[in-house]
């Protein structure tokens, strides 16, 4: 069995843990409305990056970051009582930036489209 495949269905197992955590035990009201994105789990199954995205300005993204890092403890503590692990992987959380380009992006592109309609509208 190799072991990326393991790193991946423990990674799953692990940030669906961790989003249960989030919405029904962690009580640090900066994290609400956090929604966890992906995971980077190493194959030695030790160092785990959690990606997070979160609709708000770029201070509230700071908050839940900081609160994230928190909460961090209690967090490791629940996953090793959850999944039976040798070693309980060391976990990052990082703020995805993906969700905000994909919106910059949809902005640029329907500017684009008004200012080609408003074009061809009045060229008749």
């Amino acid at each position: 069995m190799l072991s990326g495949k393991r790193a991946e269905r423990v990674g799953d197992q692990i940030l669906k843990g961790i989003a249960e955590l989030l919405m029904l035990k962690v009580r640090d009201p900066r994290t609400k409305g956090v929604t966890l994105t992906g995971i980077d789990l190493s194959n030695d199954l030790k160092y785990a990056r959690i990606y997070f995205s979160l609709i708000g300005k770029g201070d509230d993204v700071k908050n839940a970051s900081k609160g994230l890092e928190s909460a961090t403890g209690y967090i490791k503590r629940e996953v090793g009582k959850r999944i039976k692990l040798k070693y309980i992987p060391e976990i990052h959380f990082e703020h995805d930036k993906t969700l905000e380009a994909g919106n910059r992006i949809e902005k640029i592109f329907e500017k684009i489209k008004a200012e080609s309609s408003n074009k061809f509208s009045s060229e008749k």
